[in-house]
């Protein structure tokens, strides 16, 4: 899958200072950003699968309509960086499709974005918030880690059906 239709944060100098700005992405916005954004890291250090698909191809449908939220950040207007809160019921939430582009990490827009997201959770009324990760996703991690996440257990997984066996008689 080709992200070469994203918009081309390398205009803005990542060695400058450039204005920037976090705002939620609303139903009939452009949501074009949000899925390059995700795109570019999940194809770099996984693949995208039906799921990842689905929620950047309609991320309106996906999340925003669902009572979730997508917030995103500008650097001069261009968009660097992207998260979502995914609403689970009952006050929990995940927080999900973190990224910031390549050019822009190492500068602290990603600790402004999850210190960001994690707020509006708490306005929306969030008691628990909760991320996946990957051992791959070392800095992320610490991050995370750095903003009070902690590791838990992964939940059980539950067992797939399986056909029962069959036979034919003659």
């Amino acid at each position: 899958m080709s992200v070469s239709n994203a918009p081309a944060a390398s205009t803005v100098s990542p060695t400058s200072s450039p204005k920037i700005e976090i705002r939620a992405l609303l139903p009939g916005d452009d949501a074009t950003a949000f899925r390059t954004l995700n795109e570019e890291w999940i194809a770099r250090y996984f693949s995208l699968e039906a799921r990842d698909i689905e929620t950047l191809g309609d991320p309106e449908t996906t999340i925003l309509r669902k009572g979730g939220s997508i917030f995103m950040v500008y650097a001069d207007s261009l968009p660097v960086g992207c998260a979502a809160l995914i609403p689970l019921g009952q006050g929990v939430y995940e927080l999900s499709k973190m990224a910031v582009s390549p050019q822009f990490r190492g500068r602290g827009l990603g600790r402004r974005l999850l210190l960001h997201t994690i707020a509006q959770a708490r306005l929306l009324g969030a008691t628990s918030l909760f991320l996946g990760s990957n051992t791959r996703l070392a800095d992320a991690i610490h991050l995370y880690e750095s903003v009070g996440f902690r590791h838990v257990p992964p939940a059980p997984s539950r067992p797939i059906p399986t056909p029962a066996p069959t036979s034919s008689c003659r």
